[in-house]
């Protein structure tokens, strides 16, 4: 008979692009305020960094949260230097590009990033195998990937990827609601440049309430 999981043995990933800005907005001013002022170059070339994000369900005991289910979230940037000055830098001055994301990108970060956290942050008390679940993108790492599955061999535990079924993005808690939470967290703090944006992107993630996210 079919039955409804708890999902605490679930890691949800999913990559996302956040945005600096919208081309609309909607502003609420008193009588005394002055209109908000917001400066781009090209309305059509607003900036954006893409993120991969891996979340769980939260847990508690009588004390209280023991894991507030936040693995991580990571930015696709690379620091490149500057090839010209300009008024606003020097020439070889670092600046965040970001990067395109193919599978090995993806299996790196997939390897070097999602895998140490869990390993670092997942409960002790906690025993079974942990599915990572991801959508079926084509830059998505295979199940059966041999460099996942030695990155796995480290870390002394027993965690898989599991593709979430096809055309069925309910199953992914992240685009259900919690990426569309962070965008408008992200926004509120009103992000000038992609360093501004990653930072804004970081603290939203790590102040979003655990009771959102176990309702997510």
């Amino acid at each position: 008979m079919p039955k409804f999981i708890d999902m605490r043995k679930i890691v949800h990933t999913d990559e996302k692009w956040f945005d600096l800005t919208k081309k609309k907005r909607t502003y609420y001013l008193s009588p005394e305020e002055a209109n908000p002022e917001r400066s781009i170059q090209s309305k059509n070339r607003i900036g954006k960094v893409m993120f991969l994000c891996a979340v769980a369900r939260p847990r508690r005991d009588a004390n209280g949260v023991t894991f507030d289910g936040k693995i991580g979230i990571w930015p696709f940037v690379k620091l490149t230097p500057a090839v010209k000055k300009s008024k606003n830098r020097a020439k070889g001055t670092m600046e965040v590009k970001t990067m395109t994301v193919t599978r090995d990108v993806h299996r790196d970060y997939l390897c070097n990033k999602v895998l140490p956290a869990i390993e670092a942050l997942w409960p002790d008390d906690d025993e079974g195998p942990i599915y990572i679940q991801q959508d079926n993108a084509r830059t998505h790492v295979l199940p059966n990937d041999p460099a996942f599955r030695a990155a796995v061999a480290k870390t002394g535990m027993d965690i898989r990827l599991m593709q979430q079924p096809a055309n069925s993005p309910d199953m992914n808690v992240l685009d259900l609601a919690y990426f569309r939470s962070i965008q408008s967290l992200t926004l509120e703090s009103a992000p000038k440049n992609l360093s501004d944006l990653i930072e804004s992107v970081e603290d939203a993630f790590h102040s979003y309430p655990v009771d959102n996210l176990d309702k997510v």
